[in-house]
């Protein structure tokens, strides 16, 4: 990054003048050929044409509702907000003939003045509002604008603290709120990315992350763009359909830098066969990012003892812990450093001690490692209840101050402050961003232990919920990776302990009378908890976010109604 870039408007700029042939993406298709690919000044010239367009409809500061399926147009709208300082809110795009609930009241939250959208969309889009505000939403459909309607300069410059974009969160524990993000706080995350993980000349990035999710759009859109390297990118359901797609195409382009959540890498592990693992060659990847939900040190093993004969290495990992709210990165392992994995007394950390090498007989938790910052942002764990630092060997909220922190949600001040302006009672010091995260720092590396509201308090001792899902995913083969929620119900008085899992499909005649006695037997053994229901699940049946995280608040407040996807109380 040239110091001198304070947009990404300048920044796009500047790489258009200095490398406009270099092809800056291409976007894959299923069979990895490239259906679509822009250089820098192609990319630069569509942007600024549609933020022609966009200034006869909207003015600096108006919000613009954007509905794209994967591909290179969303980035095109993206950057022409950006140019006409239209505030960009990415959204789901249309599925079918309807209009996702969650997107009606991102627009009833954003009160866009425009909508953009691919030109065929536009139709099906509108007649899938129905009578809502989206209805008389006038839209733009941005891939019909030729790239030469772009002019020098559409007369107006955005400034560091002009809002980008809005990025609304992915809700797994709450109401998804509109995060405030600027230029400065992208620029700063795609600056402490860049320094850790190590970008050069021969980097290649690839992403098949959903552009709006967060690490979808910073590292997975942004990032190349920031780096100045080429960018490859995939739709989520190439993966989602064929992990193995995922590392063909890591192998067939060189990918050097890719991002997924850690279910994507247990997905591969349990996905890719050992005849397709044959032709892969790994070895050119350098840095895979493995962040947006809890790291387990059982799926990096699993993963590098997989691909290791492919070339993978276990140092390529770079395990970290972000969230919307500070734009997309906290803190992260750099390139090149193997993830550091401790072993803490569970017991202990069920109380908020940090026991490290527990003596042996105890009950384990295996913790990874989340990296630190290369800028200045800056963690602090506090006791959430007197907002008082906690000491090295107590477990507290994650707290984020710095340049990358977002400047609240929009149009909610009581909750912005609540969040983002978090001051420690005894010095005063701050503000910070409370993130709700549970965890304690050690010899400068982040351990996430869980998240506030996830706890479960049942007879007055706290439990971590990915600690029992953990235990009832390994006591038998039948269950699902990552695919188990541990929720707590009211019963008589009482929280009571639920456990839904989503079973293989291959193992869904198995007898689940015998299974639910194989997971009571199991929790109780290793966390001294009786199990009141269990829920069996198909594949897919857990609510989770746009990221893959399992939503336990929601499956706890739809647990009386019956969960989705439950199967029959008799296998079929």
């Amino acid at each position: 990054m040239n110091p001198t870039d304070s947009t990404l408007v300048e920044l796009l700029n500047r790489r258009a003048a200095n490398m406009p042939q270099s092809v800056a993406y291409r976007f894959l298709q299923d069979d990895l050929t490239v259906a679509d690919e822009l250089t820098y000044v192609g990319l630069a010239a569509r942007a600024r044409a549609i933020a022609m367009h966009l200034r006869r409809h909207a003015q600096p500061g108006d919000r613009a509702l954007m509905l794209y399926p994967p591909g290179l147009d969303f980035l095109c709208a993206f950057l022409g907000c950006l140019h006409a300082g239209v505030i960009a809110v990415p959204a789901y795009p249309p599925r079918g003939h309807e209009l996702d609930a969650r997107v009606r009241g991102i627009a009833a939250d954003a009160d866009p003045r425009i909508g953009l959208a691919p030109a065929e969309l536009v139709p099906i889009i509108t007649a899938a509002a129905g009578p809502c505000d989206l209805a008389g939403l006038p839209w733009l459909g941005t891939d019909a604008i030729s790239a030469s309607d772009a002019s020098a300069s559409n007369g107006w410059s955005p400034a560091p603290e002009t809002v980008a974009h809005l990025q609304y969160t992915s809700g797994s524990t709450a109401a998804p709120r509109g995060v405030v993000v600027t230029h400065q706080n992208l620029l700063r995350n795609l600056l402490d990315m860049h320094i850790g993980w190590r970008h050069d000349e021969t980097s290649v990035l690839l992403s098949w992350l959903p552009h709006f999710h967060d690490m979808g759009l910073v590292y997975g859109l942004l990032g190349p763009l920031f780096a100045g390297v080429p960018g490859y990118l995939m739709a989520p359901l190439t993966f989602i359909q064929k992990p193995r797609r995922w590392l063909q195409a890591i192998s067939a382009f060189g990918v050097t830098h890719s991002v997924a959540p850690n279910f994507a890498y247990d997905l591969c592990v349990r996905k890719v066969k050992p005849a397709d693992r044959e032709a892969l060659d790994l070895s050119r990847w350098r840095v895979a990012v493995n962040g947006a939900e809890p790291v387990r040190a059982e799926t990096l093993r699993r993963f590098t003892e997989a691909f290791a004969p492919r070339g993978f290495r276990a140092d390529v990992f770079c395990p970290g812990f972000g969230l919307a709210e500070a734009t997309l990165k906290v803190t992260a392992s750099r390139a090149g450093e193997p993830p550091r994995v401790r072993n803490v007394d569970a017991d202990a950390l069920d109380r908020g001690d940090v026991r490290l090498d527990p003596v042996p007989g105890a009950r384990v938790r295996t913790l990874v490692g989340c990296g630190w910052t290369d800028i200045d942002t800056e963690v602090v764990i506090v006791d959430p209840a007197t907002r008082i630092a906690c000491p090295a060997d107590r477990v507290g909220e994650v707290w984020v101050g710095g340049t990358t922190i977002a400047g609240g949600y929009w149009g909610r001040p009581d909750d912005s402050a609540a969040t983002f302006g978090a001051t420690l009672a005894d010095t005063g010091r701050g503000p910070f961003l409370r993130t709700g995260d549970l965890g304690f720092v050690c010899e400068k590396d982040l351990y996430i232990t869980g998240r506030i509201k996830d706890m479960l308090i049942i007879r007055g001792q706290n439990y971590y919920p990915q600690d029992i899902e953990l235990t009832v995913e390994s006591c038998h083969a039948a269950f699902r990776q990552n695919g188990c929620a541990a929720f707590a119900v009211e019963v008589d008085g009482e929280e009571r302990l639920v456990v839904a899992a989503e079973l293989e499909r291959e193992a869904r005649a198995v007898d689940r009378e015998a299974l639910a006695g194989l997971v009571r037997q199991a929790v109780a053994e290793v966390h001294e908890i009786n199990v009141y229901d269990t829920v069996w699940l198909r594949s897919g049946g857990l609510p989770r976010t746009s990221s893959g995280k399992i939503q336990r608040h929601a499956c706890r407040l739809a647990y009386p109604d019956g969960l989705r996807g439950r199967l029959p109380d008799r296998p079929s």
